[in-house]
């Protein structure tokens, strides 16, 4: 494959555009951490998407391999409709649940599996996902492809999930679900529903989210430098992604304004 030509920036709502803001969370908003645990959501940030979220109607939405129980403790129990475990649990905008149900057994045949895969590399660390288990190899990335390699020799004995790789890390989650499966239910319903959807991640992971936003003519942007990527548009770093929506607020907001004065002079 011939190397991707660099993507330029995303950019901002254009006049009489109405968004549907989708958008990952480690990597894209947040900067990586060497463990899950580590990051934080401060004021700003959480001021930003409040923000965002009501300027555009509530429809924003956080689609993330995180759980929702994760995603709510980083931010505090927002009102946004959210993707957790790449959309195996999905929270509308109305709060309504949408999960897949796995068996104490299968959950814990899985763990155990993560755990003995793990033993044997020192500084990868297991990630207790519930449905889903994640392995993380940020602080010893010398192990990542013994990691990979030990991971497909036994995934054959757990039937019923897949390998997801990673930014440094693999995912043992079950099958039939991905980001860009979450988005497209989402954009089927209120308030997304009509809107121009404008989806922003940084890895492997999201590439299905990109597919998806482009085969509905809308905005796929790429933060970081990984490809080949489906992706349309690029950032350079998480930082650049929270100035952009910065900008993309301004604009969505200056926008209402002009629509509310052009309809107050032609009263």
């Amino acid at each position: 494959m011939s190397a991707q030509l660099p993507l330029p920036a995303p950019p901002l709502p254009g006049a009489g555009e109405h968004w549907a803001l989708f958008l990952d969370v480690d990597g894209t908003l947040l900067d990586f951490a060497q463990r899950p645990d580590q990051v934080f959501v401060d004021t700003r940030l959480r001021d930003l998407l409040d923000d965002l979220f009501g300027t555009l109607d509530g429809a924003l939405a956080l689609v993330s391999a995180r759980s929702l129980d994760d995603l709510d403790d980083l931010f505090g129990h927002p009102p946004w409709a959210m993707a957790g475990l790449h959309g195996l649990e999905l929270r509308g905008a109305d709060g309504s649940y949408r999960g897949v149900h796995i068996g104490a057994a299968r959950r814990s045949l899985v763990r155990e599996f993560a755990a003995t895969v793990a033993a044997g590399l020192p500084g990868v660390l297991v990630e207790d996902k519930g449905m889903a288990v994640a392995l993380h190899c940020r602080a010893a990335p010398e192990h990542f492809q013994a990691l990979r390699a030990s991971v497909e020799a036994l995934l054959p004995n757990l039937a019923g999930y897949d390998m997801q790789l990673g930014s440094m890390l693999i995912e043992l989650r079950p099958q039939g679900m991905d980001k860009g499966s979450a988005i497209a239910h989402l954009l089927a319903h209120w308030p997304f529903h009509g809107r121009l959807p404008v989806y922003v991640g940084d890895d492997l992971t999201d590439e299905h989210g990109f597919a998806t936003v482009n085969l509905e003519r809308g905005l796929s942007v790429r933060v970081g430098g990984r490809g080949p990527s489906v992706a349309h548009y690029a950032l350079p770093e998480p930082a650049s992604t929270r100035a952009w929506l910065v900008r993309v607020l301004l604009a969505l907001k200056h926008g209402a304004l002009s629509r509310a004065d052009y309809s107050r002079g032609h009263a």
